[in-house]
Formats: structure tokens, C-alpha cells, sequence
């Protein structure tokens, strides 16, 4: 049986692969941003030209939704990383940003 994941878990993997092959250097808050753009436009690609009917049944295609996978994981593992590499929790800083958006914009 396998350990639930976990956001610090998946920090702490993430950290390790990357001291692993001493890519620390490299993960300059500058090159996360970059990378993390580059993820990001990644999945916009895949959505790029579709229909919103198209987009909204776009993980029934197992070809599709391998790719949507893929590139959420890596944005999101170049979002963690910069977390990281800033000192930023990212599940705090997203709690609290619900918090001032609950509050610009009320019911």
C-alpha cells in the first residue's frame, strides 16, 4: 500500500531529483518563471484552436488527456519548485488569496 501524496512530499521529491543531477544552479527563481511559462503555454497549446465543446470533452481522447496530464504535472512541478526556491507555501499563499478575493468581490 502506498503513502497518500502529499504538497511537501512531492517538494521534498522534487528537490531531490534536482540535487541529484546538481541542477540547483539552474533553478534560479528567473529559469523556474521561465520553464513554468514555457509548461503553461505547453497546455495552452493542446486547447489552442479547440471549440469549448471540444475543450470541455477533452479528456474522454486517451491520447488527449495523456498530454493534458503531462503538462499539468509539469507546471505544477515548476510551480512547486519556485515555491521552494522563494520560501513560499503555496497551499497558505492560495488560502489567503481566496481570503481577499472573498472579501473584492462579495456575494
Amino acid at each position: 500500500m502506498t503513502e497518500p501524496l502529499d504538497l511537501a512530499k512531492l517538494q521534498r521529491r522534487l528537490a531531490e531529483f534536482a540535487a541529484a543531477r546538481n541542477w540547483q544552479p539552474y533553478h534560479t527563481p528567473k529559469n523556474l518563471v521561465a520553464a513554468l511559462s514555457v509548461e503553461a503555454s505547453e497546455l495552452v497549446e493542446i486547447f489552442q484552436w479547440l471549440t469549448p465543446e471540444e475543450s470541455a470533452r477533452v479528456m474522454t481522447d486517451p491520447d488527449t488527456a495523456h498530454r493534458v496530464t503531462d503538462e499539468v504535472a509539469d507546471v505544477l512541478a515548476y510551480l512547486l519548485q519556485l515555491c521552494e526556491v522563494l520560501g513560499i507555501d503555496p497551499l497558505a499563499a492560495l488560502d489567503a488569496k481566496i481570503d481577499r478575493n472573498e472579501r473584492r468581490f462579495p456575494i
